[in-house]
């Protein structure tokens, strides 16, 4: 069968260039035995890599799970093994290319490459270990209030400008001291290039110093539209996940150059304040005759209380010159303020109301919506959605209660009030 000519012409061409080639190869013995020692020295680093990449740290990882201790997890977790494994096939190169006989020139360049990269992995492998420290200290019950973690990545930061420094010099076969010493000429530019990292720096001792924020405190920063928990403290920047469940980032100085309310005072007290009121309308208030007295006896909140004042009033008429029968003669009681006492009363029986802290209901200033009656109290539960509960239980009960003293909350008339009074008047004209 006969071979098509294109197809003879191009394997008599591929023959031809690998006969050019050896020959060349043949007439130059010092290149051929440099390039066969260079491969040699290239297949002894990869099939080390390999091995430690493969074999070490499955070995390592076999016995980091097998172990009670969280350090070596956290090791493997952030892969401090695998970095370090690396610097084996750099060291064969490093140490091979010394060995193998290749040219001066190329055996500088490849020496002071490979140790630049090695610098490099070393870096890389230190501030892996760092972040597994972190990951370590974390765990602890006192990193809620010392959080390390600024201070981590100020020094993985330091790690990688030394770290350049080191690789820089050495790729220019220059001593490291002769970049150092620039340093101090481009100091303005590294001030402001590195101005919120310094900045942030302050800031993250500052707070760690006055115990300001902890991760999972409730802060408030209206600046920044944070209004939440905080999930993350770091160099840069605080994390807040606010209650809608979005994330709000601040800058970590930020905090201490500006005001933000911490509700962790509050979280810890055990006690969280109830402090809203309710208006009355001025003209449903009035004074009590013995009716009311006997009707509001047989109040178990106020039993004690009326039996004490009745005899005080008692008291207070027998002793006095003026004439009792002139009502404005005489100390009586008012509806609003036994109210007053009956919703007092009321509070500090409750379950749910902090015995241990203020406690108060008080009068407000009269406005034209009528007289705030502002109950101050605070619950002995302090989470969120019980607190709310809690409040408005209070508060339907006042609200409730309220008629049997007699008394009117005041609201702004609706358009039912208006047809009510509109229907009152036809009536009365009819």
């Amino acid at each position: 069968m006969m071979t098509p000519a294109p197809l003879q012409e191009q394997a008599t061409g591929g023959q031809g260039w690998l006969r050019s080639a050896f020959t060349w190869l043949t007439e130059q013995p010092t290149l051929a035995s440099q390039a066969v020692s260079a491969g040699l020295v290239l297949l002894a680093a990869w099939l080390a890599g390999w091995v430690a990449r493969h074999i070490l740290t499955a070995v390592v990882g076999r016995l980091a799970r097998r172990t009670a201790t969280g350090w070596d997890d956290a090791l493997m977790r952030r892969k401090v093994f695998h970095r370090l494994a690396n610097l084996v096939p750099a060291l064969v190169i490093y140490y091979g290319v010394q060995l193998a006989s290749v040219s001066d020139y190329l055996t500088a360049l490849v020496t002071r490459a490979t140790a630049a990269a090695m610098v490099l992995i070393g870096v890389s492998a230190a501030t892996a270990f760092l972040s597994a420290v972190n990951d370590i200290y974390e765990r602890r019950p006192e990193a809620r209030n010392r959080p390390i973690k600024g201070f981590i990545q100020v020094v993985q930061i330091a790690l990688f400008v030394i770290g350049g420094i080191v690789v820089l010099a050495t790729l220019l076969d220059r001593s490291p001291l002769v970049f150092l010493s620039g340093i101090g000429a481009m100091t303005a530019v590294l001030l402001l290039i590195f101005r919120d990292t310094i900045l942030s720096f302050v800031a993250s001792l500052q707070m760690g110093s006055y115990d300001l924020v902890r991760v999972g405190d409730w802060i408030e920063v209206p600046q920044y539209g944070a209004d939440g928990d905080v999930i993350d403290i770091a160099l840069h920047t605080v994390k807040v996940q606010n209650f809608d469940k979005t994330i709000t980032t601040i800058p970590t100085h930020k905090l201490v150059d500006g005001s933000f309310k911490n509700w962790r005072g509050m979280s810890d007290s055990g006690g969280r304040r109830i402090k809203r009121s309710l208006s009355i309308d001025m003209n449903t208030v009035r004074f009590l005759d013995e009716a009311d007295l006997d009707g509001f006896e047989r109040f178990a909140l106020l039993e004690d209380y009326i039996r004490e004042k009745r005899q005080e009033l008692a008291e207070d008429t027998a002793s006095g010159d003026a004439d009792a029968a002139v009502s404005a003669n005489r100390r009586q009681l008012t509806n609003l303020g036994t109210f007053r006492t009956y919703i007092e009363n009321y509070l500090r029986q409750h379950s749910k109301v902090h015995r241990g802290m203020t406690l108060m209901v008080r009068q407000l200033d009269p406005t034209p919506a009528g007289l705030p009656l502002e109950i101050y109290a605070f619950t002995n539960d302090t989470d969120w959605a019980v607190y709310e509960g809690i409040q408005a239980d209070i508060f339907d009960h006042i609200l409730a209660v309220a008629p049997e003293f007699d008394l009117r909350v005041f609201q702004q008339p609706s358009g039912r009030d208006f047809e009510a009074a509109l229907g009152a008047t036809h009536r009365a004209r009819g």
